[in-house]
């Protein structure tokens, strides 16, 4: 076979295909074999029928058209190997000549994943949550604490954002009660923001006593309501003194107050700790997106959006959730469904050509021992050996996507430890706290970093393993595997 590629506008590539005659005849030897399996003749066992006698009887022509559809694929996915060809879609084959006799030519049209540059992805400075412990954080800590211990009582004023209302509320929409909306005696704390959006601002300011009329929308609904709401009570939380008595006596593993805020700072401070870490890998995708200007390729949306959907539907069925009936409780259709998540999925495409466009540039390689790690993890992942995940990607010729998808990896982590992290107020945040980097006592650097998400290398392994189970439950016979 030989085969040469021709680069065209918009992100496709032309592949040249000839195939020789003396090698296209094993082809048309295996149509022959196909097609002996589905013709029965008297003194021949089905399957047995030798190609001379076929050829005899129903010409080569039939044979020939078999062989051409069977084996342009493979001959395609060789070249495709042979010119390092990243295709994002199926390829459009026209077959120039070959049809009747000779040699086999055909044409492959490919539109291939685009490469790009991100300007600037080294000087990045991604806003992180702060994860320093302030006086107004630990002040809101021990309000909320204290309030456990607090007693309401009643106030004659206006009402302020805090207070406890004692309420009766009723929401129509024309002469149909709003579900869950109508409620005697209902406790609420304005500032909650529940109800509507401008629930709280619509109270504030009324008094013990008061009836009010407004229209709002109903959170988590689209469509407005009529609201009733008569304020029956006003009331504070009174708060009792933050002492050491009081801490002895309600908080039994502490004796002070400076023994508790010293808990409660260091809560807060993992707690902070832990938020800002979630964050990492989403905001560093955010800032490359906002420096790639590249419009995604319809092709590798769709295959995005597929492979969420595929995801989002089999954890439904994991947790026994029938989408149908999903559906039409959410009163979506399936179409609806679909497209909320297209912009998720132009979202992806834009990170995996960043990311790749981050390892180029870093020139970041992946050495043996990365995928026999890779293939280690999988293995432990899937209960099965490593040497037969190994294997299942070569047969399958997936090992080139998992080399990429261990690349966008180590871009991630390059960027990690690269870029500048800040807090809201633009200080800068520890790198080695934020990450949890330790220090010997000579000043070496420790990596103990938490866990974190990582570009997923495992989007590709159930179909490779799926296409595996498929080729040992369908394979070629020993003649096929001979010739």
């Amino acid at each position: 076979m030989k085969s040469s590629l021709e680069a065209l506008e918009g992100n496709k590539v032309k592949l040249y295909v000839e195939v020789e005659e003396d090698e296209f005849e094993h082809d048309i030897d295996r149509a022959f074999r196909a097609i002996a399996k589905e013709i029965k003749l008297p003194g021949f066992r089905n399957g047995k029928v030798p190609r001379k006698v076929l050829e005899a009887r129903i010409g080569i022509g039939p044979a020939r058209e078999q062989a051409i559809r069977d084996a342009i694929p493979n001959y395609l996915a060789k070249a495709v190997r042979e010119h390092d060809v990243d295709l994002i879609a199926t390829p459009e084959v026209d077959v120039t000549d070959g049809q009747e006799e000779g040699p086999v030519e055909f044409d492959a049209t490919c539109e291939v994943r685009p490469v790009i540059t991100v300007p600037g992805y080294g000087g990045l400075r991604i806003e992180l949550p702060a994860i320093t412990v302030g006086e107004d954080d630990l002040a809101e800590a021990r309000e909320s604490e204290l309030k456990r211990g607090g007693v309401l009582t009643d106030v004659d004023r206006p009402i302020e954002t805090g207070d406890y209302l004692t309420i009766d509320m009723v929401a129509l929409r024309g002469d149909d009660e709003v579900p869950g909306l109508n409620i005697e005696d209902w406790s609420y704390e304005v500032g909650q923001g529940w109800v509507t959006d401008d629930f709280d601002e619509q109270v504030t300011g009324a008094s013990a006593g008061d009836e009010l009329t407004f229209t709002s929308t109903p959170k988590g609904t689209e469509e407005p309501a009529e609201f009733t709401v008569k304020i029956n009570a006003v009331q504070t939380m009174a708060s009792p003194e933050l002492t050491d008595d009081w801490v002895a006596d309600n908080l039994g593993e502490f004796d002070t107050v400076e023994e508790w805020d010293a808990s409660l700072t260091e809560s807060l401070s993992e707690a902070k700790l832990s938020a800002a870490r979630q964050q990492i890998v989403a905001r560093i995708n955010e800032a490359l997106i906002g420096l790639t200007e590249i419009e995604p390729p319809e092709a590798m949306v769709n295959a995005e959006l597929n492979q969420r959907v595929q995801g989002t539907v089999q954890q439904f069925q994991a947790q026994g959730i029938d989408l149908g009936q999903w559906l039409e409780a959410t009163g979506q259709e399936p179409e609806q469904f679909i497209e909320s998540m297209r912009g998720q999925a132009e979202t992806g495409v834009k990170v995996d050509l960043a990311l790749r466009a981050v390892a180029e540039a870093e020139s970041l390689p992946v050495e043996p021992h990365d995928l026999e790690a890779e293939y280690a993890r999988m293995a432990m992942q899937y209960g099965q050996k490593a040497k037969d995940i190994r294997k299942a990607y070569e047969r399958n010729d997936a090992v080139p996507e998992l080399i990429a998808q261990i690349r966008k990896s180590k871009a991630l982590d390059w960027l990690v430890h690269h870029v500048e992290f800040v807090d809201p107020a633009g200080n800068a945040i520890d790198r080695d706290v934020l990450l949890g980097h330790t220090h010997d006592e000579e000043g070496n650097h420790i990596d103990n970093e938490p866990e974190r998400e990582t570009v997923d290398v495992n989007a590709i392994v159930d179909a490779v393993m799926a296409q595996d189970h498929d080729s040992d439950t369908n394979p070629e016979s020993e003649e096929d595997a001979e010739s």
